[in-house]
C-alpha cells in the first residue's frame, strides 16, 4: 500500500473561488475514491496551509490517477490560483497496525 502527502499553501482570497476550489475538490476526492481505487483520503486545513492524505493500493492506481484529464485540469488550476505552491511526497507503507475504535456500550 503507498500513501500520497499533498502539502500546500493555499493562495484563495475570495469567497468566489473558495466555492469553486471546494467543489471541485469534492468532486475529485469521490472520483478518486469510486474510479480510481483510493482507499481512504482525508484532507485538513489549518490557516493557508493544507494537508491531504491518500491511500492507495499500488503506484499504477496513483499514477492512473494523476493523468486523469479532470484531475490535471485541477493540478493547473491549483498552480495557477488556488496554491502559493505545494509538494507531493509518496511514500510505501512497510508496517501497518491499528487499535480499533472502542466500542460505545449503552446501559
Amino acid at each position: 500500500m503507498y500513501v500520497v502527502i499533498f502539502q500546500a499553501t493555499v493562495a484563495i482570497t475570495d469567497e468566489e473561488s473558495y466555492r469553486e476550489y471546494s467543489t471541485t475538490a469534492v468532486r475529485l476526492r469521490d472520483m478518486a475514491l469510486n474510479r480510481f481505487g483510493c482507499l481512504n483520503f482525508v484532507a485538513m486545513m489549518e490557516g493557508d496551509q493544507e494537508l491531504a492524505l491518500s491511500w492507495w493500493p499500488d503506484e499504477a492506481s496513483i499514477r492512473r490517477w494523476k493523468a486523469e484529464a479532470d484531475h490535471t485540469m485541477a493540478q493547473k488550476l491549483g498552480r495557477k490560483q488556488w496554491y502559493n505552491g505545494y509538494k507531493v511526497e509518496v511514500a510505501k507503507i512497510e508496517r501497518q497496525y491499528e487499535v480499533p475504535a472502542k466500542a460505545t456500550q449503552s446501559y
